[in-house]
């Protein structure tokens, strides 16, 4: 049998990937590391984040992932433009990527490693 990842886990380890993305593309653009900055960058996308975990309630399947990513991306964006930040084509490409690899790549990793177990 299959055992689930806890709801509490995968929304951590969401929020964690959108952080860590947050905190990598300001990097990359030298804005400094400071938590206030990552959080400035990172709260658009964790608002999206929370709703596509209330609609599939803390699930770590793909098909859950995939709704969370889309949640993300696309409610993110939809807040920056309404906070008057940025979305140029670059940066939503390089959001929808990022964030698709990790939202359900460590979906897909957990759920191999359960195979490899049994």
């Amino acid at each position: 049998m299959r055992r689930p990842v806890h709801p509490a886990l995968t929304v951590a380890i969401d929020a964690a990937v959108v952080i860590l993305f947050a905190a990598l593309g300001r990097r990359s653009h030298d804005e400094g590391g400071a938590l206030g900055g990552v959080l400035d960058t990172a709260w658009p996308f964790l608002a999206g984040l929370a709703l596509g975990h209330l609609l599939v309630r803390g699930s770590a399947s793909l098909r859950a992932g995939s709704v969370v990513w889309g949640c993300a991306v696309v409610g993110g964006m939809l807040l920056r433009r309404l906070t008057g930040d940025g979305t140029a084509w670059s940066f939503v490409l390089v959001a929808t990527g990022f964030l698709g690899a990790l939202l359900l790549g460590w979906r897909l990793a957990s759920r191999l490693l359960v195979a490899r177990r049994r």
